[in-house]
């Protein structure tokens, strides 16, 4: 296992309670194989290296290094949010090299390592059969597939990730207008009711649950701010590219651009057209302070 982040750790972990011997390299970690070269001569062929590290160029820098040190019929494992189509090109890099390429999609976050982890292949069937006794222990049952060729494991968890973009979204919005509502509602309580019986119930309302009995029923320690990983831009442009209309999951990711935004310029344009159209009128804005630190 390479990478021993909030995932990569728990599935180590997960893998060595029902048995498998799992050797790790991690730079940040001091009890680990201090390279990608020792972590390989602990291995014995075929050997099978599994990638948890963040997508991009540390994934990149980190598969060109794999390669530089497996052997023909090995396995390198991408278990991060790479998009796919760098997968389908790495699977071909790898190939050219007698080396097995699978991409998988991995799902559970730090909640993976007690429930375990829902896991998406893709890649050759030689290579996902090989590794079919580490699905089965990281996965719970019925919780991972080998779900077509190569690429195809990060394409199922990029939709995967787009979709779970339009259910937050969905909550937030409905979460909010209760917030502004006209009754003393007790936010927490709701989401709490709502997770039994309800065709509302999910994890992710589980987990909202959670945030209110540690924040209040006005998350006041969190701040309006939502930052995305990528996932849903990609699922956007494929969309795209396919003509396939995703407008759930294209309006929650612009909600998540809009919660960066300090001042909304373009709702003061809205303000200013129908002050100049209609006449309405048009609220004043405040007087901002200057921070004497900002401009450092």
């Amino acid at each position: 296992m390479v990478g021993l982040g909030r995932m990569g750790s728990g599935m180590t972990e997960r893998l060595r309670r029902d048995g498998h011997e799992v050797m790790t390299f991690d730079p940040n970690v001091e009890s680990t194989a201090t390279s990608l070269a020792e972590l390989a001569t602990q291995l014995e062929p075929p050997r099978v290296v599994w990638l948890m590290v963040p997508s991009g160029e540390v994934t990149e820098q980190t598969v060109q290094d794999a390669l530089g040190v497996l052997e023909s019929d090995d396995v390198v494992v991408d278990g991060g949010n790479s998009f796919f189509r760098d997968s389908i090109r790495r699977h071909e890099l790898a190939q050219s090299r007698g080396i097995h390429f699978v991409d998988v999609g991995v799902s559970g976050g730090v909640w993976g390592l007690e429930v375990g982890f829902c896991l998406m292949a893709g890649g050759e069937d030689e290579a996902t059969g090989r590794l079919r006794p580490i699905f089965e222990s990281l996965a719970p049952e019925n919780g991972w597939a080998d779900v077509g060729g190569p690429g195809a494991g990060h394409f199922v968890k990029m939709v995967h990730n787009g979709i779970e973009y339009g259910l937050m979204q969905a909550y937030a919005e409905g979460f909010e207008l209760m917030n502004h509502s006209q009754f003393d509602l007790d936010l927490q309580q709701i989401a709490g009711i709502w997770r039994y019986g309800s065709v509302v119930r999910s994890w992710l309302l589980d987990l909202l649950y959670e945030a209110f009995t540690e924040n209040g029923s006005q998350l006041d320690a969190i701040a309006p701010y939502v930052e995305d990983s990528g996932e849903g831009r990609w699922t956007i442009n494929e969309a795209i590219k396919e003509n396939v209309p995703v407008p759930v999951i294209s309006a929650a990711l612009f909600a998540r651009f809009a919660s960066r935004r300090e001042i909304d310029f373009a709702a003061k344009v809205a303000a200013a057209l129908r002050n100049q159209f209609g006449g309405h009128a048009v609220r004043a804005a405040e007087k901002r302070v200057e921070d004497p630190d900002r401009s450092r």
